[in-house]
């Protein structure tokens, strides 16, 4: 909207320079079109309201009708996020203004707590009423962590076939490839004419989530390729879908984890994933909406796992929950501090004699810490991202090993100029600058190999390196510049 005024703007001043007005006149007119876009863009800044001013104006309404236009002017995602805003009793006299298919949209956009909250209100008659309204993977989602006497009491009040699918979708792991799909697609056999796909795809169309995709399946129900849409459309009628269809399918099976399946979305560019058995049957597909919630969660869980933090955990949890949750992580690092403690202890004879090193030693392994953590955020982004090949790893140490050199040289450099600027101390210079090269260059490559073995291992990379990495570096660098400092003491009295 702002290019279009932009665009307007260059046309008008244009206009104006043809027919010859004086520069002051031209100047004014500008300053009148800029204050006029000006205005109209803090008019669109004030239409945005707040989900507790949103909240405010839900309560005032009376009627279905001021409800429901109510809801055609705005986003379901904001009245979800008003929803939060409101009281039960409130919430239950919004809900009972609504359609069941209004209410299936508005939930499918909340949180996890909101809809637990609304399933806890409501009866499971109208439970059952507002799902049929939702895709079986939210459904399954919903079921997945409210209570579960609720969810088992829901599922056997459902019709026999729903519940099926249902209890099928929860049979899977909720990070897995077969947790986030949907059983809603579109699948004919190969033999089929173009007429008849048209005809058939108007009819099924209304009832599934991806329709730009159309699977194709053999006699015996295998996935044998995929037909676009655009293609579908534009083929003679008597063209058979076997003709125009796409044989190299990228699919997945139910166990894939979803972050492979980001992967290979974000690698070949896919807007839906089919999701196959052993057989090749085709049991349900994953849409590019719950992808970006993948990615979304997966990334937000590795942020939180190395800061030790729970990814179970947000802003608003209560704090005894924050407590339980981040307390553990802190009696792990309270023993790693108590490493690098008894390190310094064995050097305090040293440290009694030369008080100075005692004021410089945490700088080498402070800057051993910050080299690591960058090479074990890069070594963690590229297994995420699944670049890392395990035949490179003597490449890419030597390659951390020589960054780690240089690096370390040019910052032992200053840091020895600067301390033997302040104690005049040419050999405490030195010791400081050659603890630095060794602190990271072992930085460089412990922060490559600790999530490389942590992966060979099936453990979170994300979760235990940076515990390890601050602990090697802290014992390392302490050890290296005591261990040289000890070895020229009579240099330093």
């Amino acid at each position: 909207m702002q290019e279009n005024k932009r665009s307007e703007f260059e046309k008008n001043d244009e206009n104006i320079r043809r027919e010859n007005f004086s520069k002051d006149e031209i100047e004014e007119l500008k300053n009148e079109i800029k204050h006029r876009i000006y205005e109209e863009e803090e008019e669109l800044e004030e239409e945005e309201i707040s989900p507790e001013e949103m909240a405010e104006e839900i309560q005032k309404i009376e009627s279905e009708e001021e409800l429901e236009e109510y809801l055609e002017e705005n986003h379901s995602v904001d009245i979800a996020e008003s929803f939060e805003e409101l009281e039960n009793e409130e919430l239950l006299r919004v809900f009972e203004l609504m359609s069941d298919e209004q209410k299936a949209s508005i939930i499918e956009q909340a949180d996890e707590d909101l809809q637990k909250r609304i399933f806890e209100l409501i009866e499971d008659e109208e439970a059952i009423d507002i799902l049929g309204y939702m895709s079986p993977d939210d459904v399954a989602d919903i079921l997945g962590y409210i209570d579960i006497q609720k969810s088992k009491s829901i599922l056997n009040k459902m019709k026999r076939s729903q519940a099926n699918k249902i209890r099928e979708l929860l049979g899977y792991e909720e990070d897995s490839a077969g947790g986030i799909m949907t059983t809603r697609y579109i699948a004919f056999k190969q033999t089929l004419e173009i007429k008849e796909v048209i005809s058939k795809i108007k009819i099924i169309a209304p009832k599934t989530e991806v329709i730009e995709t159309i699977f194709v399946i053999n006699e015996k129900k295998e996935l044998v390729g995929e037909a676009d849409l655009r293609d579908i459309l534009i083929a003679s009628d008597v063209t058979t879908l076997s003709e125009i269809m796409d044989e190299n399918v990228i699919s997945v099976y139910p166990e894939e984890d979803q972050e492979n399946v980001a992967r290979l979305v974000s690698k070949y560019d896919l807007k839906v994933v089919p999701v196959i058995n052993r057989r090749r049957n085709l049991l349900g597909i994953i849409t590019i909406d719950d992808i970006i919630d993948v990615i979304h969660e997966e990334n937000t869980e590795d942020i939180l796992k190395l800061g030790g933090a729970s990814d179970e955990e947000d802003i608003y949890s209560e704090f005894m929950v924050s407590v339980k949750k981040r307390l553990p992580w802190l009696m792990i690092n309270l023993g790693t501090a108590f490493m690098a403690a008894f390190t310094v202890g064995i050097f305090s004879e040293t440290i009694d004699r030369v008080v100075a090193l005692a004021a410089t030693m945490p700088v080498v392994s402070g800057m051993g810490g910050n080299a690591g953590t960058q090479s074990l955020t890069i070594t963690i982004r590229a297994l995420a991202l699944g670049e890392i090949d395990l035949k490179d790893t003597f490449k890419i140490v030597l390659k951390n090993f020589l960054v780690g050199l240089i690096n370390g040289g040019v910052l032992g450099i200053l840091c020895g100029l600067v301390t033997y600027l302040l104690y005049r101390n040419i050999y405490l210079g030195g010791i400081i600058f050659l603890a630095m090269i060794g602190n990271l260059v072992l930085a460089c490559i412990i922060g490559f190999l600790v999530p490389i073995t942590l992966k060979i291992l099936k453990i979170d990379p994300a979760m235990a390196s940076a515990v390890l990495l601050t602990t090697v570096t802290d014992v390392c660098g302490f050890f290296l510049f005591l261990g040289l400092a000890t070895i020229f003491l009579e240099k330093l009295v």
